[in-house]
């Protein structure tokens, strides 16, 4: 796995070079790449994707036709304004040049960018507000024909990708099915004779804090039933660790967003006042109750994990779901959840944490900046760091049939605590125990 997470980015950065110099790859995309892709991936690798149709993917197109001609950012200032829309007129003026576009998109294009420079270099007294609005009636007028021209270039990086993808999988599989062959047939030859043989040695070293390995320690005795020894157990847990520190990458704060986790005292509300005692998106890592399900079966299973929730059907119980913000995964995970409640008549009740991206905002919505969640690194940083402020609001769902209303209803009263719970405090405490 680890090649492919590693020539990605560069080769990734080469096929945006094709596109426009300027371009770099969007922030953790290919970390969503992974998430939407592994939604309908039918391959055997647990982690690269090597068996979806559509090939292309959506989540990454969409991504990289959004920073095309460049990437916008937010503004705060007049002049950070005013560059910004002139280096959006040069860039789309560029690209229309450089590129196989009509004779239409090319007149409208440079007439509209060459009416923008000279806009600014003869009003020096806009407002932000004003750049600003100059910006998106040029995005209009320009994003359409700018967009055609990349279309063929964009799909040829995704499509190179998942090829990569596809490709390492099959090597990983062929060198897998080689070694069992091989260590099959040593079991039948001869025993080789004893001898001695110099040892040396490696350090395969990865980091968890000493709170976290505790932590493991618990789930890995609760779950685990062919090892109850622990002769196995420091190998588990470095490959746990492997494999989440090869998805999100060795970057600093890279993917600890994916990894992000309600504050304890929101648990512990959700405990008493709706019985929750199931997470349906987490890791040994971050999760609070025994029992959840992540993305790695091979790896998690033995701390905890009921695998993907995606294949998890659960009759009766109350559950609590706060999913990595992809699209694709978060409307899978409704339809899932919808299938589950029209088949069970048991109490059924799901708790549902998403970003709050709709206007008019859902009546249950945690403003931004006035609650917190915990570090998709908690099990590597500092106490200090463990909470952080959220920069968006964040939407509570509740998805229950009949039976899971009578049973865990969000009345007024339990809303309050749970909104209580969220909100930030200087003595967050960083514990990990769970209460069930």
């Amino acid at each position: 796995m680890t090649p492919l997470l590693k020539s990605t980015p560069k080769n990734t950065r080469r096929f945006w070079g094709s596109l426009n110099q300027s371009i770099d790859p969007p922030r953790e995309s290919f970390n969503r790449w992974l998430l939407e892709r592994k939604v309908i991936d039918k391959g055997h690798d647990p982690l690269l994707p090597s068996d979806c149709d559509p090939v292309i993917s959506p989540s990454m197109f969409r991504e990289v036709m959004n920073d095309i001609p460049i990437r916008l950012s937010r503004i705060k200032y007049k002049e950070e304004a005013r560059k910004l829309l002139f280096k959006y007129a040069e860039a789309a003026k560029k690209m229309i040049d450089s590129r196989n576009a009509s004779p239409e998109s090319r007149k409208v294009v440079k007439w509209n960018a060459e009416d923008t420079m000279s806009w600014l270099r003869r009003d020096h007294s806009a407002s932000k507000e004003d750049y600003m609005d100059r910006l998106e009636h040029l995005r209009q007028q320009c994003g359409p024909h700018v967009t055609a021209v990349a279309k063929d270039s964009v799909e040829g990086i995704c499509s190179k990708i998942y090829q990569l993808s596809a490709e390492y999988s099959r090597r990983l599989r062929q060198t897998h099915l080689s070694l069992l062959q091989d260590l099959s047939t040593e079991v039948c030859a001869s025993p080789p004779q004893s001898r001695l043989v110099y040892c040396y040695p490696v350090r395969l070293m990865v980091k968890v804090n000493r709170g976290h390995f505790s932590k493991l320690e618990l789930l890995y005795r609760y779950s685990c039933i062919d090892d109850p020894r622990f002769e196995k157990f420091l190998s588990r847990v470095w490959c746990l660790l492997k494999r989440y520190q090869v998805m999100f990458g060795n970057g600093a704060n890279e993917g600890t967003g994916l990894q992000g986790a309600l504050p304890v005292s929101v648990f512990e509300a959700l405990n008493r006042q709706f019985g929750v005692s199931f997470e349906c998106f987490a890791s040994p890592l971050n999760c609070f109750f025994k029992q959840f399900c992540s993305a790695f079966p091979d790896t998690d299973g033995f701390f905890g994990s009921r695998g993907p929730f995606l294949s998890f059907c659960p009759v009766s119980g109350s559950f609590e779901a706060n999913p990595p913000f992809c699209e694709e995964l978060m409307d899978s995970m409704v339809t899932h959840f919808e299938e589950l409640l029209d088949q069970s008549s048991e109490p059924l009740s799901f708790i549902v944490f998403v970003p709050e991206w709709r206007d008019p905002v859902t009546p249950l919505s945690i403003p931004a900046y006035e609650h917190e969640y915990r570090s998709g690194s908690q099990h590597i940083c500092k106490r200090d760091e463990m909470y952080y402020r959220a920069v968006h609001g964040t939407a509570v769902l509740f998805l229950q049939n009949d039976a899971g209303f009578s049973k865990w209803g969000p009345t007024p009263e339990r809303l309050a605590e749970l909104t209580a719970a969220y909100r930030p405090s200087s003595s967050r405490t960083s514990s990990l125990s769970s209460p069930v």
